[in-house]
């Protein structure tokens, strides 16, 4: 994949992308391209690279080879058009209320920080609001659930008015019915909004009916295509570069090693009654 001035528009572009930390690969000549709008669920198994693209994509890991441009313009750390859910969540000064922890995100203000102006005031209140999140804006962040810390950094991600958000591991910790309730929400504020949405995940099953594509990263490369396209046993052998195959079993999708081996990756792909 090269540079195409005559493209048509995408909000994010991988071309000829490499990370080699540590001595190893991590991605390897990865390109693709995602049309604004776009809902992608990023698959792979542990070690694959979805959080270490989604740095790239952030500018906060620099390339080996290649680059990512979004909306056009190289990644570069701080870019407003990007939102970011980190995938890890450990909470520090426990008692500043659910509104001060949106707020200490918004345009990299750190936390505590004790005047806001109107407008600032404003942008938190109406983050809180997206995610159904008012009546968490008052209570100690010590005090909430897994679920309702992740609604307050799904909040923080959209302050600053983001174009592409980056959600990893954003069902993490929840049950079936709260990863699909937070799937649904995600989904609708993508739709609301205009907003290009890449969403890490091992479990394919909360996302039916909402994605666009799906981005599978294995051995350091990456495959962009409908469910159908990539989930299947030629697509993914071709790039794990071994022979694996996709199994369908009670309603769940496994990627599994020649003759049964160890679990490549897993998505369950039971629907669910909305």
């Amino acid at each position: 994949m090269t540079w195409q001035a005559n493209a048509p528009p995408s909000i994010l572009e991988a071309c000829d992308l490499s990370i080699v930390r540590d001595g190893r690969r991590i991605l390897d000549s990865v390109s693709f391209s995602i049309p604004t709008g776009h809902f992608v669920a990023v698959l792979g198994g542990n070690g694959a690279g979805k959080t270490t693209l989604f740095r790239a994509i952030l500018g906060l890991d620099a390339p080996s080879h290649g680059g990512v441009r979004v909306a056009g313009h190289p990644t570069r750390p701080g870019q407003s058009a990007i939102g970011y859910m980190p995938q890890s969540r450990q909470m520090v000064a426990g008692q500043i209320s659910g509104w001060h922890m949106v707020a200490s995100a918004l345009r990299g203000q750190r936390w505590g920080l004790p005047w806001h102006t109107p407008q600032a005031r404003a942008q938190v209140n109406a983050a809180l609001a997206a995610v159904d999140a008012q009546g968490l804006a008052t209570r100690p962040v010590a005090s909430l659930s897994g679920g309702e810390r992740q609604r307050l950094l799904l909040a923080q991600s959209l302050l600053d008015s983001p174009r592409l958000l980056l959600l990893d591991e954003p069902l993490a910790s929840l049950d079936p019915a709260r990863m699909r309730q937070t799937a649904r929400r995600i989904h609708d504020l993508a739709r609301q909004r205009g907003l290009t949405v890449l969403i890490s995940t091992h479990d394919i099953n909360p996302l039916e009916g909402f994605m666009d594509s799906v981005l599978y990263l294995a051995h350091g490369k990456a495959l962009l295509g409908s469910v159908d396209e990539v989930m299947t046993t030629p697509a993914l052998s071709a790039l794990y570069g071994a022979p694996v195959e996709v199994v369908r079993a009670q309603g769940r999708l496994f990627v599994v090693a020649e003759g049964g081996g160890d679990t490549l990756h897993a998505c369950d792909c039971t629907g669910h009654a909305d």
